[in-house]
């Protein structure tokens, strides 16, 4: 399920790589896809004829961080994360599928280790990530490996990650690149899709932190900006100047009756971190930051 996103297609391809037979399921009917479906709204009876004779299933589909809903967040994520998951996961146990994969977000990993952060009760997206691997699971019965995935870099055909579009039009323009301390780990599509695929067929139920690189926000801009064709100045963004602007935007939500699922107020707590993940490799991202801004 999730098929035809930028992970989706990759996770297909290395299964298709591996001998395995796949059926795939998104929500549009595209090239590639077997079946169009909302993940939303799909319920057990809705699954399980397309699960029939199905030995694992993937869920690679949900909302990510950048969904701002109307009124209370939660709900919004719930529908998005939670739901559809319980439902692919009781119609495979259904089916008698024996083991499963969720791609879910490295905010997952952060809340694991260092509860003093309070990640799920600050941030309704990360409580809606946190409780979709729990649900996964008990709605299963069987192992469920959690990818734990930070940022995303690649390309499959014409998808490429969502937030990329913004920052290749501003490493482009002529307005000043700055960033602020902290950085995040990152990974690329097609590693993601090789984690999914070993997982599954190794049936592994565990939690599995997903990166090839650490980067701080400095160096991912700056890396962005020569994979564009430029090579600027990346500046340092004070701080202080976060957390301003995040304040305000925090203030324009609220006027018009959003709330994100990363609140405005704990975010600088976040982003101020250094979000990373084991060591890494210097430059092993390099191929699929450049596939990702260059078609």
């Amino acid at each position: 399920m999730g098929a035809s996103g930028l992970v989706g297609q990759h996770v297909v391809a290395r299964l298709r790589l591996r001998g395995h037979v796949a059926t795939t399921v998104a929500r549009t009917a595209r090239e590639g896809v077997d079946h169009a479906l909302d993940a939303t709204t799909a319920t057990p009876a809705d699954l399980r004829p397309l699960l029939a004779g199905h030995d694992g299933v993937v869920f690679a589909a949900g909302v990510d961080d950048r969904e701002v809903p109307r009124g209370p967040a939660y709900p919004a994520f719930h529908r998005g994360n939670v739901a559809p998951v319980a439902a692919l996961f009781a119609a495979a146990r259904a089916e008698g599928a024996t083991r499963g994969v969720v791609l879910g977000s490295y905010f997952t990993h952060f809340h694991r280790e260092h509860p003093e952060w309070r990640l799920a009760a600050r941030h309704p997206y990360i409580r809606s990530r946190v409780a979709q691997a729990r649900v996964a699971r008990e709605a299963a019965g069987f192992p469920v490996a959690v990818l734990e995935l930070p940022f995303v870099f690649g390309r499959a055909g014409d998808r490429v990650p969502t937030w990329s579009t913004p920052l290749a039009r501003w490493a482009r323009s002529r307005a000043p690149l700055a960033a602020p301390p902290g950085g995040t780990a990152a990974t690329s599509a097609r590693r993601v899709g090789e984690v999914a695929v070993e997982a599954l067929e190794a049936a592994s139920g565990a939690d599995l932190p997903v990166a090839e690189e650490n980067l701080t926000w400095r160096e991912m801009i700056a890396r962005v900006a020569s994979a564009t064709g430029g090579h600027r100045r990346v500046r340092a963004l004070h701080p202080a100047a976060l957390r301003a602007a995040l304040v305000l935007s925090g203030v324009a939500y609220a006027v018009s009756g959003r709330e994100p699922g990363l609140a405005p107020r704990h975010l600088p707590d976040l982003l101020l971190r250094e979000l990373f993940v084991g060591t890494g490799a210097r430059g092993a991202l390099d191929a699929a930051i450049h596939d990702t801004f260059n078609p």
